[in-house]
């Protein structure tokens, strides 16, 4: 299939792209920058914001599939404010998207959504299964984010002649997430809290992108699946896995009301959320499953150099 991806100098765009190329589909990746280099797929320049200039751009053009993967997180999130483009992202740049989409003839859309669309709370010990409501809004700070989330999300089940399927990832970390993570904890800038945070459902990123290309092959339309590995963990094991790998010491421990002071948003998202998702639905429609079904596997493999 011939494939378009918004977002594929992403941390999850360019693996995208390999995998999507190593099974045998052409990319055309939408681009601000016309410079840049992605391996295996035709850069096509266009802002997804700008309605007018990514339609112009995609004028003649012909796909199968269009797949959204923008966020504007450049590093990890502190803020509220910080999620203020990429929230755009998921609701503008998503209704262009799919007006591009039916301008090339692609009657197949996947949208990257996250597991804290289901709520930044304590779920409790019950994994969180697709059919458990997800874009609520509780009246707080999280509630642009969500609603964002839950956008994306009604947006491509909702559009005409097009079959719209949502990712919900869990935390990315593997590749350039595990890069980026390894800097921050030797630089003594990636804290966590001292009992170790909230439990948070994580996907390597390579799997991430295995079970993307399995959505695009076999998914159904109109389903959002979980895109989760088997292993829920804190963020102090993620943390502490990645310090052993990279050698750079054990992460700084510092008091939670620290935190919420210095980083509100992560204050929010690694103390007060806690969520297990369950990757069943992903599993058995899709043929999917993690090559790391934990943490642990997926860590000792960077340590491994795999």
């Amino acid at each position: 299939m011939k494939v378009v991806i918004a977002g594929a100098t992403g941390a999850i765009g360019r693996p995208l792209v390999a995998a999507l190329h190593a099974s045998g589909h052409e990319v055309l990746a939408v681009s601000r920058d016309s410079a840049v280099n992605i391996p295996n797929a035709r850069i096509v320049v266009a802002d997804v914001l700008d309605r007018d200039g990514l339609l112009r751009a995609v004028q003649g053009l012909s796909a199968d599939v269009v797949i959204h993967q923008l966020t504007a997180l450049r590093k990890t999130p502190a803020r509220y404010r910080d999620l203020d483009l990429t929230n755009r992202l998921r609701v503008t740049g998503t209704a262009h998207l799919l007006q591009a989409a039916d301008a090339i003839g692609a009657r197949r859309f996947l949208t990257q959504s996250m597991v804290p669309g289901y709520g930044y709370t304590d779920h409790g010990s019950r994994p969180l299964t697709e059919r458990d409501p997800f874009g609520l809004q509780r009246g707080d700070k999280t509630d642009p984010i969500v609603a964002a989330l839950d956008s994306t999300e009604q947006q491509v089940f909702d559009a005409d002649g097009i079959d719209g399927i949502a990712l919900r990832y869990g935390a990315f970390y593997g590749l350039s997430g595990s890069q980026s993570f390894i800097r921050a904890l030797r630089a003594r800038t990636l804290p966590v809290p001292r009992d170790g945070g909230g439990t948070m459902a994580w996907i390597h990123l390579a799997d991430a992108a295995a079970a993307t290309v399995a959505a695009m092959e076999s998914g159904s339309a109109g389903r959002a699946y979980n895109i989760v590995d088997d292993t829920p963990a804190t963020w102090g094991e993620m943390f502490t896995a990645h310090a052993r790998a990279g050698r750079t010491g054990p992460p700084r421990r510092i008091p939670k009301w620290v935190i919420r002071m210095a980083a509100p948003y992560l204050a929010t998202l690694m103390i007060d959320t806690s969520v297990r998702v369950s990757n069943a639905k992903a599993k058995a429609d899709l043929g999917w499953k993690p090559r790391y079904p934990s943490f642990r596997d997926g860590v000792q493999a960077l340590r491994d150099g795999i």
